[in-house]
């Protein structure tokens, strides 16, 4: 593991004046990158061939024949995949970037080499970006037990007597889920073996898949901040995501569900989308203390703890109760519904438009102001 000392090193050598603050090409770049052009840092995305234009061309910063601009991003590095950044991490750190963390970041370089090679300043916790991995010992479920938080409860295969969720990845593409649902062990095998025939899943993820009790309800996914200059927790806003080709099967009503071919039948439950939400007011004392254990629980078992963004993903049950059933240890993946306009929470809070990209800034530019920059960096 790169220690914070290692990164304050880096940072003695850095341009307190002109910090650039860079993300990978997808997830949330647009978001990070938005606020951070309108706190005023310059902005550097790193992409990869075939999926650089929309940060090259789209939202690159210009200027139109009558002297106009437009865009937000300064810059852009493109890669022949994603995992290359590695190479790129003396330049980087020429550019003073600050680099902010998706999912997309650890998943294409790889969490080893997110923790033991990129020499570059995180914004938040390197550590705890390890607690993601739902087949690590000390994954998010095993600090939600800490925490006391509630999670939906593990279920043995062969003990499956009512409606799972069996959480694996795709077969193909990395990033997205291999999710399905079963209510016996027989529909568990059945399930399975049709997805491994289609290529949605393979033997080997199976044998490692998270298999817990679906919660049946609506889904909130809870975009916080925690600042490690104010201790502070803030709420910045509510997504909730549309799913291909789940979305598309609860439109049809159950009788043509049923005359759809094998390879349609079961849904997927890769995400495309989000959408904003609010919640019931009466229920947000409930969350501001989900996310305040979380912080603790996070403060003590992966120090130095949450900086920055984290999500809570969340089903809640008839009773209005919460299960925790995912866990963001850094800028979720619905933020980009912030961007620009920020989120009715955020916005409310900071009596301005705030989104998480521009929060995080915010965070980073207070950070030099006050000469606290080792705060919020790993």
């Amino acid at each position: 593991m790169i220690e914070r000392e290692q990164i304050l090193e880096v940072l003695k050598n850095y341009d307190k004046e002109n910090i650039i603050i860079g993300a990978i090409g997808s997830h949330s770049a647009l978001d990070i990158a938005d606020g951070a052009k309108e706190v005023g840092f310059r902005t550097l995305i790193v992409s990869q061939k075939g999926r650089h234009r929309t940060y090259a061309e789209y939202y690159k910063l210009k200027k139109t024949k009558d002297s106009l601009t437009k865009g937000f991003i300064d810059e852009v590095i493109i890669l022949e995949k994603f995992g290359k950044i590695i190479d790129i991490q003396e330049e980087l750190r020429k550019k003073n970037v600050i680099f902010i963390p998706n999912r997309s970041f650890v998943v294409y370089t790889g969490i080893d080499k997110v923790e033991n090679d990129f020499l570059v300043p995180l914004f938040g916790s390197r550590n705890l970006l390890r607690s993601e991995e739902r087949s690590e010992e000390k994954s998010y479920y095993w600090l939600l037990e800490k925490a006391g938080l509630p999670y939906p409860e593990p279920v043995k295969p062969e003990d499956i007597n009512e409606l799972v969720i069996v959480k694996l990845p795709h077969a193909k593409k990395r990033l997205e889920r291999g999710f399905f649902t079963a209510a016996s062990y027989k529909e568990f095998r059945e399930k399975a073996e049709k997805l491994i025939k289609h290529g949605v899943i393979t033997e080997e993820d199976l044998a490692k898949a998270r298999i817990e009790k679906y919660i049946i309800g609506p889904v909130f996914n809870f975009d916080f901040f925690y600042s490690p200059i104010d201790e502070e927790i803030e709420l910045l806003g509510i997504d909730w995501r549309f799913e291909t080709s789940l979305d598309g099967h609860v439109r049809l009503p159950a009788s043509q569900q049923l005359t759809l071919q094998e390879h349609q039948f079961e849904p997927e439950y890769t995400v495309c989308g989000h959408a904003s939400s609010t919640l019931r007011e009466s229920l947000l004392e409930k969350v501001f203390d989900m996310a305040e254990r979380y912080v603790e629980a996070a403060k003590k078992y992966y120090s130095p703890g949450v900086i920055g963004p984290f999500t809570l993903q969340t089903a809640v049950d008839k009773d209005l109760n919460f299960y925790i059933y995912d866990v963001a240890p850094r800028t979720g993946g619905g933020t980009n519904i912030h961007m620009a306009m920020g989120h009715p929470y955020g916005n409310a809070l900071w009596r301005k438009p705030m989104s998480t990209g521009r929060r995080i800034a915010l965070e980073i530019k207070r950070a030099i102001e006050l000469d606290e920059l080792e705060k919020v960096v790993t």
